[in-house]
């Protein structure tokens, strides 16, 4: 779809006769955006990744490097003990550093991403996973913006389709924005949900997204409706351009605490990521 350094979508509204054409920033990710005609049919998948080959396919997934913030300050795209495959599975590992002079972060941890390589607008994500326990523990599935549509974060707005702290016998499911976050506007709509779960079981993390709304789903049931609001400031909804995935079992910070370095390792497996439309 790349134009030399831009692209042209068609970007699709329930209440639009027609479909407009905007320009955006080519990232060079495959995009999948949904066809109007396609918002009352039947499902159908679209991309997938089984994690049955030993090695992450580099056409679609990229091992989070380190940053800065509290979510990847401990990630690291160097050290394979962070990422395993057993019976099929893709294990994103949080280990205590054993090499401190090469790297003196006391742990590391796993993490991948479709950014630059496939984002989506409007469908159905799926992620079959189990989650482990530890003091520190922050497994994650979420998703951000492929391209800054609406400017610099929060504008573009975040979907947090899973998070679990610690020994939690629940998960959060969140939507973050500007709106959220910083005009602080937490209740019109209500902006996240708690849901218990089969804890140390596989379960199926989900999200169903619509031009006017965010169903949050667990093992294929609907848990939480985010819905755009009209007569609010329009940074409510900025769900309106492709979004990537990502997937990391993240360690620490200021939510989910000190890390127990004796409860190390711990394991998010994943056995199958979908996306439908």
């Amino acid at each position: 779809m790349g134009f030399g350094n831009r692209i042209f979508i068609c970007v699709v509204s329930v209440l639009a006769s027609s479909c407009k054409t905007i320009p955006v920033a080519d990232t060079g990710a495959e995009l999948y955006i949904l066809k109007k005609h396609r918002l009352d049919k039947e499902w159908k998948v679209v991309w997938e990744d089984h994690f049955e080959s030993p090695v992450l396919n580099a056409k679609k997934w990229t091992k989070i490097a380190q940053g800065t913030s509290d979510w990847n300050d401990q990630m690291t795209d160097k050290d394979a003990r962070c990422f395993e495959w057993k019976d099929g599975k893709l294990h994103l590992v949080g280990i205590k550093n054993t090499d401190t002079l090469t790297d003196p972060r006391p742990y590391l941890t796993g993490g991948i991403y479709t950014k630059g390589k496939f984002a989506f607008q409007y469908g159905k994500i799926e992620i079959r996973a189990k989650l482990e326990s530890t003091q520190g523990a922050w497994p994650a599935m979420w998703m951000l913006s492929e391209q800054r549509k609406h400017g610099a974060y929060p504008r573009n707005g975040e979907i947090d389709i899973m998070e679990h702290l610690n020994f939690d016998d629940i998960i959060y499911q969140t939507t973050h924005s500007y709106y959220t976050l910083e005009l602080k506007q937490k209740e019109n709509p209500p902006y996240y949900s708690t849901t218990s779960f089969n804890k140390g079981e596989f379960n199926t993390f989900g999200l169903e997204w619509y031009p006017d709304k965010l169903v949050y789903t667990l093992n294929g049931r609907p848990t939480f409706t985010y819905p755009k609001v009209d007569g609010v400031d329009p940074s409510q909804w900025p769900f309106d351009q492709p979004f990537y995935l990502l997937i990391d079992q993240q360690l620490g910070g200021s939510w989910v605490g000190e890390v127990d370095l004796d409860q190390l390792p711990v394991h998010m497996i994943i056995d199958w990521v979908k996306v439908y439309q």
